[in-house]
């Protein structure tokens, strides 16, 4: 599979605030780290189960990572780096992720380090017409206390001339990023395996 990462902390680079919402209010921030249950709020979520998967898993109590926002669909408008695929179409999708803990969130090198080790295991995957990429952006925390800090997008594409079959490509990249996101979580929480169980040590 195809994998990349990069840096976009510049003055002009896109940035979030959490909890954001848009100009006109119809769509905002939904914590699912703390409220699972607003999943069935999300359409993204109901209209791509592979998507709903991924975003029960990010934001488990496992996990040491919850999203921010995200969305999907399929597209036949492809760029420079889309044509090595030699197809028409991709299914696309984004998750911006960021750390649950505030250290973490406010370092730099931690949100880099994590896009170099995804990016990293990805690479390693058997080669698939899909692609995923991590970019590392600067965000504003709201809360009692404000704080700057990072987060990570995640662009996940899978290719195909037919939406069906790229959907299919898309949604085994996803579920390799999950994994890989997992195995990120787990090293960073020290979790060790005890008689099947997880454990942290």
């Amino acid at each position: 599979m195809q994998a990349d990462f990069s840096i976009e902390c510049g003055a002009d680079d896109e940035c979030l605030e959490i909890p954001w919402a848009s100009e006109d209010g119809t769509l905002c921030y939904v914590d699912l780290k703390q409220n699972p249950a607003l999943m069935e709020n999300l359409e993204e979520a109901r209209r791509f189960p592979e998507l709903a998967e991924f975003l029960r898993n990010a934001n488990s109590r496992t996990s040491a990572f919850q999203t921010a926002k995200c969305d999907a669909g399929f597209t036949r408008e492809l760029t420079l780096e889309d044509e090595i695929f030699e197809t028409t179409g991709k299914f696309w999708c984004y998750i911006d992720l960021f750390f649950t803990t505030p250290e973490k969130r406010a370092s730099f090198e931690k949100n880099k380090s994590v896009a170099e080790s995804l990016e990293a295991r990805l690479e390693q995957e058997p080669d698939t017409p899909a692609a995923v990429e991590f970019l590392v952006r600067r965000c504003y925390f709201h809360g009692e206390i404000p704080t700057d800090g990072f987060y990570i997008t995640c662009y996940v594409f899978g290719y195909s001339d037919g939406e069906e079959e790229a959907r299919q490509f898309w949604g085994t990249a996803l579920r390799l990023l999950e994994g890989s996101l997992g195995k990120v979580s787990a090293e960073m929480w020290g979790i060790r395996h005890d008689s099947g169980r997880t454990k942290p040590t």
